[in-house]
């Protein structure tokens, strides 16, 4: 059975790598992606976060009005409205850290966690506590923040962006089991730094599409997968 999969995005760059994505792993499913940029942005400003939160349900329960048989949220910062969304919504929803989370708490007690945006931080470590809490692991988190890095981005630097993010995961390297790349927008990243860091190093969107590949596997049928 064809799987229908929505996808939810505050950044735009983000819809057409997902597709690619898809194309190459999942070529026959159904996929649809809905932006809302400003998400995104009201939380990088400091708007309160229930009412950004609010808005975030809303276009998941749009998404679930399309009947997909699978939501997926890909923006790190609004992962605490997707805990509230999963009791209102039938469908299954799946965090774009999911995945990474469960995998770098296997990897060892010290994680680092590498953003560029503020937003990110406090939903990225909360998630990596509450996995660890289900495996019954104790970490530790230490937290490198590069707002510059994602302002660069903004401004359409990437060069610039990529070679603040590499510094700094050289500096925290050899301090940590592990390195997260606590953003979609830091994946392309993830195969240099791997290669010179070291310490592992994980990004979310490739793993991510494994847990969707693995979710369409496992529940032929649509059913909701726990």
């Amino acid at each position: 059975m064809t799987k229908r999969i929505a996808f939810i995005h505050t950044v735009g760059f983000l819809i057409e790598d997902f597709r690619a994505r898809m194309r190459a792993e999942m070529p026959t499913a159904d996929c649809f992606h809905i932006l809302n940029e400003s998400l995104l942005q009201d939380l990088l400003r400091g708007a309160p976060q229930p009412l950004v939160y609010r808005r975030v349900i809303d276009q998941i329960v749009l998404a679930a009005d399309a009947q997909p048989d699978l939501i997926v949220v890909t923006c790190s910062s609004t992962s605490p409205a997707v805990d509230i969304a999963r009791r209102i919504v039938p469908q299954p929803i799946l965090k774009i850290d999911d995945p990474m989370a469960a995998q770098a708490v296997c990897s060892g007690p010290r994680i680092g966690l590498l953003c560029t945006a503020a937003s990110t931080v406090e939903p990225s470590s909360a998630l990596l506590h509450a996995h660890a809490a289900e495996q019954g692991r104790d970490i530790t988190i230490k937290t490198v923040l590069r707002p510059e890095a994602y302002q660069a981005l903004v401004a359409g630097d990437r060069a610039r962006h990529d070679a603040i993010l590499y510094e700094a995961a050289s500096e925290i390297s050899n301090e940590v089991d592990v390195l997260v790349l606590a953003q979609a927008s830091l994946a392309h990243l993830r195969d240099a730094l791997a290669a010179d860091l070291s310490c592992r190093v994980l990004a979310s969107p490739p793993l991510l599409i494994g847990e969707i590949v693995r979710f369409c596997t496992e529940c032929p049928d649509g059913t909701k997968s726990q």
